[in-house]
């Protein structure tokens, strides 16, 4: 179970149901939670998405995640979405509940924030996001619990119980906010979508975002630095002192932030003393190939200069 702060950007705690329990039968079968997206599990990506909440339930049989949460299972295993809910709701209590599936390789923190936003600020009684064509995606949408409770109980009096219902039973009930956004509503039904997913984390404009999430999502840091900064200091390091500097010193600028602070502050003042270190460097270098005498080694030529 996690406990954590609210989303940025929201000011009540909420938590989290992630339905992970599918058949997923377009993929013939596989462990669609497991499928790897830019070196993470599907699974991962999506807990990553949601680690504001308070509690955070994933309705599937458990298995190692990168981030601990607590696990339910709708009974019987396989009932559909509606049951597996219900099964995950159990163990809320907040006024407001993140709803996603697992299969969402582009679901930020941002998205999630803007849900939880749109619900709180519409009045209404769920948001959530409407794909490239316009649909509407219940499983990547913030609801009112109260809302969720009351339409659940209505259904599961109406029908006997729950399973084998569509989640359209369920939201068609609810008064609803709609939020457009094609990319973090992609999830992956198929191999083509898994294959277009794997093919747009390594576009230019996409792949040093995606690594640096990877990266710290396996060494287990949550730290949000600078990364303009970092980069600048490589090349500051790599073109005034030699190329192998470059990964060296930015080694050692996190090593050094971790051992004083810690946070983004101690990562951007490590990393402004070793820029202007390498700096000075190549103001040497520069004055070695001239000739010239370096700015530190200059004589102070007097007032009366």
């Amino acid at each position: 179970m996690t406990e954590n702060a609210p989303a940025a950007g929201t000011t009540e705690p909420y938590d989290a149901v992630v339905l992970a329990g599918g058949a997923a039968r377009r993929l013939g079968g596989a462990d669609k939670p497991g499928l790897r997206i830019g070196g993470r599990p599907l699974l991962d990506r999506v807990l990553a998405a949601c680690a504001t909440a308070r509690t955070t339930v994933v309705v599937a049989d458990p298995r190692p995640t990168g981030r601990p949460v607590r696990w339910a299972r709708e009974e019987p295993a396989g009932a559909g979405p509606v049951a597996a809910l219900d099964a995950g709701l159990r163990h809320t209590d907040t006024e407001c509940a993140v709803v996603l599936s697992a299969d969402l390789p582009f679901l930020e923190a941002t998205t999630v924030s803007g849900l939880l936003t749109a619900l709180r600020t519409t009045g209404a009684e769920g948001a959530l996001l409407t794909d490239a064509d316009g649909r509407d995606q219940p499983l990547v949408a913030a609801y009112r619990t109260a809302a969720l409770r009351r339409e659940l109980t209505t259904l599961g009096a109406a029908h006997g119980g729950l399973a084998g219902l569509p989640l359209r039973r369920l939201t068609g009930a609810l008064d609803l906010t709609r939020v457009p956004d094609p990319l973090a509503s992609f999830d992956c039904d198929t191999w083509d979508d898994i294959a277009t997913a794997r093919a747009r984390i390594r576009e230019h404009g996409h792949v040093l975002d995606e690594w640096i999430s990877a990266v710290k999502d396996e060494l287990g840091i949550d730290l949000d630095v600078d990364t303009g900064v970092l980069l600048d200091l490589a090349r500051d390091a790599a073109h005034g002192v030699a190329r192998p500097a470059a990964p060296l010193t930015t080694f050692l600028v996190g090593y050094a932030a971790a051992q004083g602070k810690g946070g983004p502050e101690a990562v951007a003042e490590a990393a402004r003393k070793a820029a202007a270190l390498a700096l000075r460097w190549e103001e040497e270098n520069d004055a070695a190939r001239t000739g010239d005498a370096g700015p530190g080694d200059r004589p102070d030529p007097g007032p009366d200069a």
